[in-house]
């Protein structure tokens, strides 16, 4: 494929879904029937003194039946901003990466970060543009997340199937198991909590979401896996160590079985 050119009056600059669109490179919608279809479960963000954490189990299901375990549906979308997914895992998939192609062709034009506010109505858009796709079945509902460097403080924006985008002040949760997760959040969150408390209260939430809800994965210690959990703050996105929620998830076992 050649590389595309464009009359002055005519070019689309930064804007990436702009030039997709020019370029005739737009996916059509495929009719999906009574395929199943993989589906990302439970993620969920909250704001902390420093920033905001992230956090996402790995299970993804087709039905009755567990497709993947080792899913990562928290993802990094550019050095302050991250995207938690929940809905059809491939639609998804291709939406995040599309997004952290066009924030990363947005830096090279225009030599600086979008805004926030930007990043949150450009995935916007992407979501609104899966709308016909989600009318058959192919649902996605991200949360995205990230600190402004403008405000010098962690934001959480929401999504509907429409495109619809809400900022949400203190947490949010998505999937099958958001009700557990987000309701163990509710109790325990407060605005001033460290980075190791956010923390632990994300993975706490994930684990009895995971209790209650059977397409939410819990901790897999035989096989090594363990949910995605990332922080961002000032000084960018820092995904947690396996071996820190490892620590993290013995402690919260322990407490369960002091129960």
């Amino acid at each position: 494929m050649a590389m595309p050119f464009f009359t002055p009056g005519d070019d689309p600059g930064s804007n990436f879904p702009e030039l997709l669109r020019r370029t005739g490179l737009t996916s059509d919608v495929v009719n999906v029937g009574d395929l199943l279809v993989p589906h990302a479960t439970t993620c969920v963000a909250m704001r902390y003194i420093d920033g905001v954490v992230m956090a996402g189990d790995r299970r993804a299901t087709s039905g009755n039946l567990i497709s993947h375990r080792g899913m990562e549906k928290v993802v990094q979308a550019d050095h302050f901003s991250g995207v938690a997914i929940a809905g059809a895992a491939g639609p998804a998939m291709e939406m995040i990466k599309l997004f952290q192609l066009q924030l990363e062709h947005y830096e090279k034009v225009e030599g600086s970060f979008l805004s926030l506010e930007g990043k949150a109505n450009q995935l916007s858009m992407m979501v609104r543009g899966n709308l016909p796709a989600a009318m058959q079945g192919m649902v996605v509902v991200p949360i995205f997340a990230g600190f402004d460097l403008r405000r010098r403080t962690g934001r959480l924006f929401t999504y509907d199937v429409t495109g619809g985008r809400y900022e949400e002040q203190d947490y949010v949760a998505t999937g099958s198991g958001s009700l557990h997760a987000g309701t163990v959040i509710k109790i325990g969150y407060r605005e001033s909590m460290s980075n190791d408390e956010a923390v632990a209260l994300a993975c706490k939430g994930l684990w009895e979401a995971a209790d209650a809800d059977s397409a939410t994965g819990g901790p897999d210690a035989l096989r090594g896996i363990y949910p995605i959990v990332a922080t961002i703050t000032a000084e960018g996105w820092q995904r947690i160590s396996d071996e820190h929620l490892a620590t993290v998830f013995e402690e919260i076992a322990t407490e369960v079985r002091a129960r």
